[in-house]
């Protein structure tokens, strides 16, 4: 086979095109899989909308778990087991290697040559959204476990890695600590879960809409905040006071957009953290008064490899206390891709699988 097919976003807002895209050739040190799964986040609506920067035309889609059908040279896992054909895998974003952010920092997310799927020339091969991904070299390959299945694999590859670099920038979580999570998605919905499996006395979550929260109940949250019935910020925050005897949570995971990071200030305790996942929502104003309450705050930018290995393992050695496969909440072929990107946009999906075929 010497092409295969893709969804293409040729404008933003418009109906992606079916492609035949050629198969790359590959690099040294670089694989092509077959794709079993892929799933989208709210960055992909984004780029899909055009609020985020991706010059069309792109193949969406950077959450892709497959099967290796071709690799060039000896390959090895992230922990340093041979690779062969027919493994199923996912891989982190390849970087240089030799930049000082990959070098000194020990910071590969922050490479300024990192490559990111899911917003690349529909020639390059970088998206899930078509029957074949292309990994290139500079990345760490994660062998999948057969008891994993790909849709959950494919959200590791975004949601669940992002999530853990967020916890070991926060670092421990004590019993006594109340964890509060901002926005109902992907990224809060495992944060919630890692919150719990971390050992938190209680875990909040504020968030919508209601499909989304009857999941975060199911998986522990102790008590949940309807962001929908709940306008007004005061409220939220005095909902947040009241489940942590008037100081507000240790720590806040901010999982919806940086917008909210004023709101995740006022709702941690003084001396707590704040860890910001979320992204977009426009421009940030904070009081001068708010560093008073010497709240520590981390910025997260996607993952390293380890974390991409971590989230595999949570799936892998947590699925008995988290019914993980909810956060799959509708199945779409390529050509209903747009269907997937219009209904996650309007925050009508959790996170929308893609499979490599078209409808019959």
């Amino acid at each position: 086979m010497a092409d295969c097919l893709a969804a293409v976003i040729t404008d933003f807002n418009r109906e992606l095109e079916l492609s035949r895209v050629p198969l790359p050739e590959l690099a040294p040190a670089s694989v092509l899989i077959r794709v079993d799964a892929a799933t989208l986040c709210g960055t992909d609506a984004h780029r899909w909308q055009g609020h985020l920067r991706a010059a069309t035309p792109f193949v969406p889609g950077h959450e892709t778990c497959g099967t290796i059908v071709e690799m060039r040279g000896e390959l090895r896992d992230i922990l340093g087991e041979p690779l062969k054909v027919g493994d199923r895998i996912i891989s982190s974003y390849p970087h240089c290697g030799h930049c000082y952010y990959c070098r000194v920092a020990r910071q590969t997310s922050l490479c300024p040559h990192v490559i990111v799927f899911g917003s690349s020339k529909p020639s390059a091969l970088l998206g899930g959204c078509a029957e074949y991904h292309y990994f290139p070299p500079g990345g760490s390959l994660i062998r999948i476990p057969d008891d994993v299945p790909p849709p959950l694999a494919a959200s590791a590859a975004c949601a669940l890695r992002t999530v853990m670099h967020g916890y070991e920038q926060l670092g421990p979580v004590e019993s006594q600590e109340t964890v509060l999570v901002l926005g109902s998605g992907p990224l809060g919905l495992y944060s919630l879960a890692v919150a719990r499996d971390r050992g938190a006395r209680k875990v909040l979550m504020i968030g919508a809409p209601d499909v989304r929260l009857a999941v975060a109940r199911e998986w522990g949250a102790d008590d949940v905040l309807d962001l929908d019935a709940t306008p007004d910020v005061n409220h939220r925050i005095a909902w947040v006071r009241e489940h942590t005897d008037g100081r507000g949570a240790d720590i806040v995971f901010q999982c919806a957009t940086s917008a909210v990071v004023a709101e995740g200030l006022e709702m941690a305790r003084p001396g707590g953290r704040l860890v910001s996942i979320g992204v977009g929502g426009g421009p940030v104003t904070l009081s001068p008064m708010i560093f008073f309450k010497q709240v520590r705050i981390n910025g997260v930018a996607m993952a390293e490899a380890r974390h991409f290995y971590q989230a595999i393992d949570f799936l892998a050695t947590r699925r008995r206390q988290f019914t993980f496969d909810r956060i799959i909440s509708g199945t779409y072929t390529l050509d209903k891709a747009t269907e997937a990107l219009r209904r996650m946009a309007a925050f009508q999906e959790v996170k929308p699988l893609i499979l490599p075929r078209v409808s019959s």
